[in-house]
């Protein structure tokens, strides 16, 4: 018996829904959408909470010159208001928030990162507390943080009597 011969039970079903058609880009977002959300509810206190886990290191560029260290961070988002930078011996602490902004529309997507942040930088040599310049312009914090002068010998003459 050939196939053609075989009448299909149902020909109109199959015609009337449409086949979706595979996207694996599209199933891959939603796993990691789906996973990104377990991992939240799991790591915090409640709906609304910030997360237990720690905030994920800025991304930085730290640059030694012969007067000074440069920091830069990548902080899109974050307002002068909401920033704090402290130098402790030679340790510079970069800590604040990124605020969520308020939505009119349903979020598909949540992938930038809001909430409380602290980034530790620390310095291979001693730092000036008296010399540290911090400047945020389009999402970046450059801070100069700079050196202690080293100390040359100084010659002492010695007197007679």
């Amino acid at each position: 018996m050939s196939q053609s011969s075989v009448p299909d039970p149902d020909p109109a079903s199959r015609r009337s829904t449409p086949r979706r058609r595979f996207d694996a880009f599209r199933e891959m977002e939603d796993v990691y959408d789906r996973m990104g959300m377990l991992i939240r509810d799991f790591l915090s206190d409640g709906p609304g909470t910030a997360s237990r886990w720690p905030s994920p290191v800025a991304p930085a560029d730290i640059e030694e010159t012969d007067d000074a260290y440069l920091v830069e961070l990548d902080l899109p988002g974050v307002q002068r208001d909401d920033l704090s930078v402290e130098l402790r011996d030679s340790e510079l602490r970069v800590a604040g928030e990124i605020k969520e902004r308020e939505r009119t529309g349903v979020l598909r997507r949540k992938a930038r990162k809001a909430g409380r942040f602290e980034h530790l930088v620390s310095l291979p040599g001693e730092a000036d507390p008296g010399n540290v310049e911090a400047r945020l312009a389009s999402g970046v914090l450059a801070v100069r943080v700079g050196k202690v002068r080293a100390t040359h010998p100084h010659h002492i003459d010695v007197n007679v009597g």
